[in-house]
């Protein structure tokens, strides 16, 4: 029986808001279980009373850490002491560092150094070098806006999920071009004699590159809808059996691409 993996989550309060609570600990299960459920600040400030309710919900354990000087950011340094702690302690697999502050940068290094799973979560603004020192990055407030229209598309019955994922958002479509060019690469580098690569490993290959990639970020709920409205690839379907299907994708020469 495979066992999950052991993650400990540990949150910066001073840089995430309460309202993406949700989404931190519902990532997290589709790549383990939070073992380590902890989040840093001053909790005698005011604007710390937001997350209250969240904690309670979620059974998160707040770690007080006084502001000795105005303002600095006071939760790294225990963030840090705590995730030394945990690292050799030997009951974890992984963390996740929900932070956009790249001061967490030499920290996710760190872990991965030490055979950690590093996910880390925080918003666009976060710099790129923390987001490079972690094993995947996730955007929480480009996941957050996606939540939130699909609760809005939901509420109308205006548009099914393939209609969805056949409408990506505009907004971010210029960060469209390097993954396209990336997957072309990946594909010429991998794929089998008649060009052909599994999608599987065409996604584990593309998040190793681009830790911070994810088809939410583009508007879509899975891998393969997302591949099939790019025009510089094709995909197929294989089936097996009484498991359903695999899909395939290859490169498009530039003569044969579609015209969108």
């Amino acid at each position: 029986m495979k066992t999950e993996k052991r993650f400990a989550v540990l949150i910066d309060s001073d840089n995430i808001a309460s309202k993406y609570i949700t989404i931190i600990l519902d990532e997290i299960t589709k790549e383990g279980v939070a073992t380590y459920k902890r989040i840093y600040g001053d909790w005698t400030v005011q604007a710390s009373g937001q997350w209250k309710k969240a904690l309670l919900e979620n059974s998160i354990i707040p770690v007080q850490q006084y502001s000795y000087t105005q303002g600095k950011n006071s939760t790294d340094s225990a963030m840090i002491i705590d995730a030394m702690d945990i690292l050799y302690s030997d009951k974890v697999d992984g963390f996740v560092l929900a932070s956009s502050d790249s001061d967490f940068t030499r920290l996710a290094a760190r872990l991965r150094e030490a055979g950690m799973t590093v996910i880390g979560m925080g918003e666009k603004k976060t710099p790129k070098p923390f987001i490079s020192a972690c094993n995947q990055f996730k955007y929480l407030d480009m996941l957050y806006k996606t939540a939130q229209n699909e609760e809005k598309n939901e509420s109308k019955k205006t548009q099914t999920e393939e209609s969805k994922d056949k409408n990506p958002t505009s907004t971010i479509s210029t960060e469209l071009q390097p993954i396209a060019t990336a997957i072309r690469t990946i594909i010429n580098e991998s794929s089998d004699d008649d060009g052909w690569l599994y999608m599987a490993q065409l996604g584990s290959i593309l998040v190793k590159r681009y830790p911070d990639f994810d088809v939410r970020n583009f508007g879509f709920s899975k891998m393969t809808p997302f591949l099939e409205s790019l025009d510089t690839v094709e995909t197929k379907r294989v089936a097996q059996g009484d498991n359903g299907f695999i899909v395939f994708v290859r490169n498009v020469k530039k003569s044969k691409r579609k015209s969108k």
